[in-house]
């Protein structure tokens, strides 16, 4: 499930990433606001002068409230602050496996929903980059089998962007799948199934599910392989991403580094998703859900990553590893106005906090919640990882405080935050 946010994004263009040494709830509920924002200026507090903000601390405001949320049973995951490549807070809480007794910890592995989204738009921009396809190649100059209309209109452009006009049939979230093959041919059944509703270049607010596997669909059919063995070997491996891939369910059920999703049912109660493919979520967002019956996150989306390897994704994309500096530009540059200060790039939502850029990418199921944050001028980068349903502490309430810890930016108090 898709837990976008756009922020805001404003004139000033991110030179170079090499300045890092290295959202929202269900779809529907609102996020933090990004606070004040103030293109013209720049970024001001503590980090613009290289100095730590005291609120981003061991023992800081946004230690103590994670931990006090954790306390209360609210909470069950890790977060981390780093700046210019250096670990400043790295917290864990709850239990990865309840049943095994295992905790979650720095290498706990989290599924991260539609935070693994961009890997897509990351993986387009690299063959972008080498030349084997271009923005402007419609649907069609890759893919046979779809509708002309789809084929003849919609580029890669629109798919990166959100705005392709493309709407699908409703997934089917009773399903329990049984293999990679299955997974694979079911999402590529449902893209072929989209139909053209809008107009390819409105705008959206929001990645509509077949541009996501469209795009995977096209990945796969220049480079040659499985989507999923893309990214391992282009973005992963690359990235020193050692504790992250895209995991089947037995390697779930069996590697004690991928934490389990704990989902709140119908009676108020929470169970393991994972080991009962037979309950869903009662919440209206996600109806029926259950994040545990996907054999293998759809091509496209998810995927399983450390704190610490989203925070080494992050780095990557400011030095080069994983795109060459423009590209990496072209990844972040603003394509779509979404509000005052919050547009839409590729696969990723970008803001003016305070004066300064954030890029962010949000996701979440039932039991499931996942949140990086890059802040490329002042060298920061925020993860939150969490594996628990609860009432209370939601991961937009974390976010909020994350962003306020590090820019000073007070959250939106009617969002919760």
């Amino acid at each position: 499930m898709d837990l976008n946010s756009a922020r805001g994004i404003g004139r000033r263009r991110l030179v170079a990433w090499g300045g890092l040494a290295a959202a929202g709830a269900a779809a529907g509920l609102p996020l933090a606001s990004a606070g004040t924002a103030r293109a013209a200026s720049p970024p001001t507090g503590p980090s613009r002068r290289g100095e730590i903000p005291p609120d981003t601390l061991p023992g800081g405001a946004y230690d103590r409230y994670v931990a006090k949320l954790a306390a209360e049973g609210k909470f069950s995951g890790r977060v981390l602050l780093s700046h210019r490549g250096r670990t400043v807070l790295s917290r864990s809480y709850g239990m990865a496996d309840q049943q095994k007794g295992i905790r979650n910890q720095e290498g706990t592995a989290f599924t991260l929903s539609s935070a693994g989204k961009p890997f897509f738009a990351v993986a387009m921009l690299q063959l972008a980059q080498q030349g084997k396809l271009r923005l402007t190649d419609t649907v069609g100059t890759h893919l046979t089998g779809f509708a002309e209309d789809i084929a003849d209109r919609v580029n890669i452009h629109h798919l990166l962007s959100g705005t392709s006009g493309l709407d699908a049939p409703d997934e089917d979230v009773e399903r329990v799948f049984q293999s990679r093959d299955e997974v694979h041919e079911y999402y590529e059944q449902r893209a072929r199934k989209a139909k053209l509703v809008g107009v390819p270049g409105t705008p959206n607010t929001a990645h509509a599910e077949p541009e996501v596997t469209i795009s995977a669909l096209i990945v796969e059919a220049v480079a040659g392989m499985p989507y999923w063995d893309y990214v391992q070997e282009n973005i992963f491996d690359r990235c020193g991403m050692t504790g992250s891939g895209f995991y089947t369910r037995p390697q779930w059920l069996a590697d004690g580094h991928l934490a389990h999703p704990y989902m709140k049912v119908a009676d108020g109660s929470v169970v393991d998703a994972l080991r009962n493919l037979d309950k869903g979520s009662p919440n209206p967002y996600v109806l029926g859900k259950n994040p545990g019956r996907a054999f293998i996150d759809a091509p496209g989306d998810g995927g399983f990553a450390t704190a610490p390897d989203l925070a080494r994704f992050a780095h990557a994309l400011g030095d080069g590893t994983v795109l060459d500096r423009p590209w990496a530009d072209v990844l972040t540059a603003p394509k779509i106005p979404h509000g005052p200060a919050s547009f839409g790039a590729y696969g990723i939502p970008i803001s003016i906090v305070n004066g300064q850029w954030m890029y962010q990418r949000a996701g979440g199921n039932p039991g499931v919640g996942a949140n990086w944050s890059i802040y490329p001028y002042t060298g920061w980068v925020g993860v939150i990882l969490t594996n628990r349903d609860s009432d209370g502490g939601s991961l937009v309430d974390i976010m909020g405080q994350e962003m306020k810890a590090i820019t000073g930016a007070e959250p939106d108090p009617g969002s919760g935050g």
